[in-house]
């Protein structure tokens, strides 16, 4: 990781316009700000607008941090957290959060119990749940490739008893359904504005990795995987979220240090911004009081911008 420092003018250098579009999205008067850091892995922000803070997970150091809006403090939100990795809100506001060392995707009550709501399918313990999304209709979402069964750092070693694959939990009955298996390591998702997709990054697929797109069937199914966006030779796309037009806000880098942090797509896969920073992003959320902050997840620090679009609910 390179030296940190402020921006010391506007408009920021680390944001960078790759399309006229992108233009709209700047604000000439904001900058990235680094909000906290020593964390080994960074993952899986979530905002939680009610509270005024954010959310995220220190995968390695098997703990939850929270970073409050009104005075800037850190705290120890949980620990241990089940070595937990992404996270996201519910349509009541509750927290649902995937573990890599329980294998399975939980659900934090009002009260602060917990209930399991994913750990298994057909018979068998799922891999390593990794990121989740929740839909309108209250389903939830979530991608369980083997990344955190693979060694002692980010979970427990075991050996994986399902293929890769992106799972539905049903909000009536709480039904797992196997939805695709067809994605070389299911990492990062999101739904369009509309939810007539459903991205998904390919953390495994060759020869580089990319960002896949499913068209969302009948509200509850997946069908025509296609290549929407290859990272090309260096580019590692992880976690992402998706604002109000459609545009796809990645975590970013790993391999080349010049493409460490967030790129921004349109909704055909165009690249059209970059926000730059000197560590790998994993993943991002919107928040703050307009759903306009991008809070930024990036290895051992959470840094923040403020940008002139909104993150889609849901995230």
């Amino acid at each position: 990781m390179s030296a940190w420092q402020p921006a010391g003018c506007y408009p920021d250098p680390a944001i960078h316009t790759l399309s006229p579009s992108f233009a709209r999205y700047r604000l000439f008067n904001a900058a990235v700000e680094r909000l906290a850091e020593g964390c080994r892995w960074a993952e899986g922000p979530v905002w939680f607008g009610d509270g005024r803070f954010l959310l995220w997970s220190d995968i390695p150091n098997d703990r939850m941090l929270r970073w409050d809006e009104t005075d800037g403090s850190v705290s120890v939100f949980r620990q241990s957290s089940g070595h937990a990795n992404g996270n996201t809100r519910d349509r009541q506001g509750r927290l649902i959060t995937c573990e890599h060392g329980g294998r399975r995707v939980i659900r934090t009550e009002i009260d602060g119990s917990i209930t399991v709501l994913a750990d298994g399918f057909g018979g068998r313990r799922l891999n390593s749940p990794n990121d989740v999304v929740v839909k309108s209709d209250g389903s939830i979402w979530f991608t369980d490739p083997p990344f955190g069964i693979a060694g002692w750092y980010e979970g427990h070693r075991a050996e994986a008893e399902l293929a890769p694959a992106i799972y539905r939990i049903d909000p009536v009955t709480g039904t797992v359904t196997m939805v695709a298996d067809d994605i070389a390591g299911p990492n990062g998702l999101a739904f369009s504005p509309d939810e007539s997709r459903l991205y998904v990054v390919a953390s495994r697929s060759e020869p580089h990795r990319a960002i896949h797109v499913f068209d969302v069937v009948d509200g509850s199914r997946l069908a025509n995987n296609r290549r929407l966006i290859d990272a090309g030779p260096g580019g590692t796309p992880d976690g992402f979220r998706v604002d109000i037009d459609g545009n796809l806000w990645c975590g970013w880098g790993m391999g080349d240090p010049a493409l460490d942090g967030v790129m921004v797509f349109d909704p055909e896969g165009t690249p059209i911004g970059r926000i730059a920073l000197p560590e790998r992003c994993a993943n991002v959320c919107f928040g703050g009081r307009h759903r306009n902050r991008l809070f930024m997840a990036a290895s051992r620090s959470i840094y923040a911008l403020y940008v002139n679009t909104q993150g889609v609910r849901g995230g």
